[in-house]
């Protein structure tokens, strides 16, 4: 008897049921909190009863009476650059480590690696330093720089990891068709990683969409904040907005959801499209 054979013991299935719901409600209450207490009233923010008197003042007053809309701009200009940069530089890099041999190569994939160990804490005051000798705080283009060293490092291991899965025949076909290398990387290998770049894409977003420390330290003025940053306007010692936080917190979610639906579906899309070649 095989062990898919056998047949859990209604003990075993009660306790691994058991495990999964609660996982699952771990998981679910804090976003759940968040979009409730977003519908009551500021002062009914901390109560533990349901919605009784639905409200969308919240949400008209993020929308009408705060910079959120100029914070949501700055974020999307930010992370759209960042994503488009970053799943382009980790692609390359990928593909480059993963085809060519060259001095200096496993340097480099170390170096790529032992980025990823420092700590947030450790690299901000030196990244301030550097950002401001080079005039970039309070500029896009600063924020843009410091997401993409955070991002590409990682993506561009986990981009090689893909295309050494592609056959190297595919790039001795193009060199036959009389592609060069960068051609052959673009029409043909890159189509064949869909499930890579979704993933780097979707990494990068988030990366950049959701980062606080950066955005608060490199960004100051209303009108420069990114949503990161915005949100926490909501909430210090001086100024306790439940209600505005809660609400502003649901809005930033939805396009993150958004990516994530999408970047999920082309994932499944493009695996089974591989193994449907012959």
């Amino acid at each position: 008897m095989t062990v898919r054979d056998k047949k859990r013991s209604p003990l075993a299935s009660t306790g691994l049921h058991a495990t999964l719901i609660a996982a699952a409600v771990v998981a679910v209450f804090p976003p759940l909190w968040l979009l409730v207490t977003s519908f009551k009233p500021k002062n009914d923010a901390f109560t533990t009863e349901p919605v009784t008197d639905f409200t969308l003042a919240n949400y008209t007053h993020v929308l009408a009476d705060t910079a959120f809309l100029t914070w949501f701009g700055n974020s999307v200009v930010i992370v759209g650059v960042t994503t488009v940069l970053g799943v382009f530089l980790a692609a390359t890099t990928g593909y480059a480590v993963s085809r060519f041999r060259f001095p200096g190569m496993r340097p480099l994939m170390w170096l790529l690696l032992i980025t990823q160990m420092f700590p947030v804490a450790v690299l901000i005051v030196p990244l301030y330093n550097l950002m401001a000798s080079l005039g970039l705080l309070n500029q896009p283009t600063g924020l843009v720089i410091t997401y993409l060293t955070i991002a590409v490092p990682f993506c561009a291991w986990m981009m090689k990891g893909f295309f050494d899965t592609i056959p190297v025949e595919i790039d001795e076909s193009g060199r036959v068709d009389g592609l060069n290398p960068f051609g052959t990387f673009w029409r043909l290998v890159l189509p064949l990683a869909r499930p890579g770049l979704a993933v780097t894409g979707f990494y990068t977003f988030v990366t950049a969409w959701a980062e606080v420390a950066y955005a608060s330290a490199f960004m100051t003025g209303e009108e420069n904040l990114t949503l990161a940053g915005g949100l926490q306007t909501f909430v210090s010692q001086y100024n306790n907005d439940w209600g505005s936080m809660t609400a502003a917190a649901v809005i930033v979610a939805v396009p993150a959801a958004a990516v994530f639906a999408f970047a999920q579906r082309h994932l499944v899309s493009g695996l089974t499209a591989g193994t449907t070649k012959g």
